[in-house]
This record gives C-alpha cells, structure tokens and sequence, in this order.
C-alpha cells in the first residue's frame, strides 16, 4: 500500500495559472485516501483523521487510469434517511500529461448536469445555436427504447429549426493530452452511436464526450478498448455527427469549463510501458 497523502500530491505539484470561473458550484467535499474500490459501487477511504468510512462508488466501469489506491480522492458527505450510504466518491487525483498531477471527475451522474450548465451559460451557442429549451430523457430511437440525455429545441425563426439530440458521454481515460472513450467495450455505445447517425438528417444529432480532466486537449475513440466503438464513430463522423468535447476543470469549489476539445478519427498505438 502506498504512504498515506493528505493535503500533498504524489505526483509533481501543479504549476499556478489563472482560473476560469466555475459553471457548475458545489458544497465543500472531504479529501481523503482511497483503500480499494470492490463490488464495482463501493470503496473504501480513509479520512484525514484516520476514519475509514465505505463510500458510494458512482461509476461502474473499470475507470481506466485513475483507479489509484492509496492515492487523494475528494468526497461529498450528503447523509439521509434515503440513502444506505452517507459518502459519495466524486473526485480522484491522478498523473496527468506531461508529469503534472491533475483531479479527475469519476461520478457519471454529473456530466449531463455540467453540460446543461454550459449551454445554459451560451458556451456552447458557437457550435449548437441559440437554444429555447432544454429537456432530459426523451424518449426516442428503435421503438424509443433509447432516452437522449438532452433534447435542444431551437427559438422561432431560428436558420436551422431542427431539433439537437445530445448524447453525453463521461470521459476520463487519457492517453497524453488525448482524451478517449470508450475505456471498456461498451455495446450502449455502440447502439447510441447507430441511433444518432439514424437521426440524421431530420435532426441534428451530437456527441458531447465529457472529458473530466483538465490536462486533456484533444479527444479520440477508444479503439484498443473497442474496435467496434471507434468503426461506428469513423461512421458517424462520415454521416454529418457532431463531436463535441468539452474540457472542464474539477475543483474542490465546483467544475470550470475549459472549452471545446480537438477531434481526431482514431487512437493512436498504445507506447509499451
């Protein structure tokens, strides 16, 4: 097990630059060590002053990268009646590009969150428009079997009066400064991709990979995860889908939007360790 950290990074320290302001604010969360991740939604941290408390893991997936026992991770502490757990795993720390340690965002209910706030901050009106309405979990799809994470309605007289379908998508695997997903293969994925190229051109379908990580500038399927993934994308791209990365900073105050991401149609080779 690796020696405890609090209030210090293993890794370099990060160099002091100025900060864009926060999009999205949250309450106060508690850094602590991480111990082990088991049974995919559970882990256990311990706190500063030694309590080892079993926390809400909020991500399923094998969390390529940023998976680190005994390294920092940040905690919400949101005890009710209504929940078994009082302790929800939100940040990690983790090497980052170019040796510098950066906070990763882990929990996957909070992306669709951070991008309504930037299109509601007109971040996003560059890319999307002008945007009337917002509305989460529409059905739509094969037989609407499939719920969009947000469906943009533009105002009246808009150039382009079509709907935006968005797809959101948590991004926190990295090779370098390359963001990538998938990280695992992902047969969801794969269908969301089949059903926004099926939009098309009644509607305006978009990929938003979430990168949750603020060392990451470009973004790029996950090929050695998924091959099929990365077929799909190259396919989706071809058919007129917008792919549209956000980058967003995790602070222990709140998440900062860093802008859009560079798309690149493939992952390059992996460099041996």
């Amino acid at each position: 097990m690796n020696a405890r950290q609090y209030g210090r990074s293993p890794w370099s320290a990060p160099l002091a630059e100025t900060l864009p302001p926060l999009i999205l604010s949250h309450g106060p969360l508690v850094e602590g060590v991480l111990l082990k991740r088991y049974k995919r939604f559970l882990a256990d941290v311990e706190l500063a002053g030694g309590e080892v408390v079993t926390v809400h893991c909020p991500n399923t997936g094998p969390m390529s990268g940023v998976l680190h026992p005994g390294g920092r991770v940040r905690l919400r502490h949101a005890p009710s009646p209504e929940r078994k757990l009082a302790w929800t795993w939100e940040q990690a720390e983790a090497p980052g590009a170019a040796g510098r340690p950066v906070w990763v965002g882990v929990n996957t209910a909070l992306p669709n969150r951070l991008v309504r706030a930037t299109i509601e901050a007109g971040c996003l009106e560059p890319w999307l428009g002008p945007v009337a309405a917002i509305r989460p979990e529409v059905p739509y799809g094969r037989g609407r079997r499939s719920r969009i994470d947000l469906l943009l309605s533009p105002p009246e007289g808009a150039a382009d009066p079509r709907p935006l379908y968005l797809e959101v998508k948590n991004t926190t695997w990295s090779q370098g400064d390359l963001a990538l997903f998938p990280d695992t293969v992902t047969e969801r994925g794969q269908k969301h991709l089949e059903e926004l190229i099926a939009l098309l051109p009644e509607a305006r379908p978009v990929l938003i990979p979430c990168l949750s990580r603020a060392d990451v500038r470009r973004f790029a399927p996950g090929d050695s995860a998924d091959p099929r993934y990365g077929e799909l994308f190259r396919q989706a791209l071809a058919a007129g889908v917008l792919v549209l990365p956000c980058r967003y900073e995790h602070a222990a105050s709140g998440v900062r939007w860093l802008g859009v991401a560079a798309v690149e149609e493939r992952q390059p080779p992996l460099t041996p360790p």
